[in-house]
């Protein structure tokens, strides 16, 4: 991790909070987890592919699974005891942050299982479930903004749970998102609880889109086709966080506001470079800005405190935003069909590396019985 003031500059100055997206065993067990919370990262972020790679790459793990299986654990129950292991470790870690931030960052997130990700009532229940195994403030719960999944956020909140709504690709569905939080705050004021402890993000996914789009442009071939190449991703984040400030002010929200309630604050996913045409902090220096929240994988954590601009940037030219969502439109790229194509691979590609990593550990369980 490299030794920099520019994570910590990033909120102070900016106001946008540096989360990891990474967890591991050893990153608790070294004490280095510890060094990048200090190093200016406010929170954490996990999900299946993250836990594929940390149980099946390392021995790490091997101790704690053998002994669930020979007390006669199940597979999925040990890979629960494995995964919540390492959240309860990333939680009393960044709980220093949930506590002097007055319960506004250093949360830590884990994700239902992806293979309910269009069952509302499994994600509603096993988010319940989650939230209640590991009985922490600062937690958050996971949960995909597919369509069938919307109710069971606002649900979620309405019971007062933090939730990390995730896989969002859309303008249109980011706005079921924010309503989704805002109708769940109002359902608990009606019942009559509080609603100030209640914390939510939005995950909006960022190079992905770049990714789907820029392929597009690459076969339509035409000059302003390719000159809106690796603008796709940034303009509808920019679109996106300006639907966030108009949501979250007028009479509506500021009626929850002085109940207490915290924004939900758009969280930018995804934000590695996939494009090695593309500066390597493309995706963090364009997001900066208020009441967001930016989760790194590690090379870009590192990429960014090495040689990172701290300055504004989501808001200075919503124009240009507008323009080039526009033209996209015009020359014939469906913006939307691109969502959902790549929801599906999402959702998909969770599904894989969660079914993979179960598979993976039955036949590990064979040594252990």
């Amino acid at each position: 991790m490299t030794i920099s003031t520019r994570l910590v500059q990033l909120f102070q100055q900016e106001g946008q909070s540096p989360w990891l997206d990474n967890l591991k065993r050893s990153l608790i067990s070294s004490g280095d987890l510890v060094k990048v919370r200090e190093s200016g990262i406010r929170g954490l972020t996990s999900n299946p592919t993250i836990f594929q790679k940390a149980i099946q790459g390392s021995v790490d793990y091997d101790e704690q699974f053998q002994s669930l299986i020979q007390q006669g654990t199940s597979i999925i129950d040990s890979y629960w005891a494995m995964v919540l292991q390492d959240i309860h470790g990333a939680l009393d870690v960044f709980a220093p942050v949930y506590e002097s931030s007055g319960g506004t960052d250093g949360f830590v997130s884990v994700e239902v299982d992806p293979n309910l990700a269009l069952d509302e009532a499994g994600t509603l229940a096993a988010g319940q479930h989650l939230w209640d195994t590991v009985h922490r403030a600062n937690l958050m719960v996971k949960i995909p903004a597919t369509e069938p999944c919307i109710p069971a956020i606002r649900a979620m909140i309405a019971a007062g749970r933090n939730v990390n709504v995730t896989l969002i690709f859309s303008l249109e569905r980011y706005q079921k998102v924010m309503d989704a939080y805002i109708d769940g705050l109002e359902d608990r004021l009606a019942v009559g609880q509080t609603i100030n402890e209640v914390a939510s993000v939005a995950s909006f996914f960022i190079s992905r889109v770049d990714s789907e789009v820029d392929s597009r442009l690459d076969s339509l071939g035409t000059a302003e086709a390719l000159s809106l190449r690796g603008k796709s991703a940034i303009a509808q984040a920019v679109l996106a966080y300006e639907a966030f400030q108009t949501t979250f002010s007028g009479p509506r929200w500021e009626a929850l506001a002085q109940r207490g309630a915290q924004v939900q604050r758009p969280l930018w996913a995804s934000t590695s470079t996939k494009n090695p045409a593309y500066p390597d902090t493309l995706y963090v220096d364009q997001l900066i800005g208020p009441d967001s929240v930016n989760t790194l994988p590690d090379a870009t954590v590192d990429a960014f405190a090495d040689h990172g601009t701290v300055s504004r940037t989501i808001d200075i030219n919503i124009g240009q935003a507008h323009a080039d969502w526009r033209s996209l439109q015009m020359i014939g790229v469906d913006m939307e069909e691109v969502a959902q194509k790549l929801e599906r691979e999402g959702v998909a590609s969770f599904q894989k590396s969660f079914t993979e990593l179960i598979e993976a550990l039955t036949e590990k369980a064979q040594q252990f019985r």
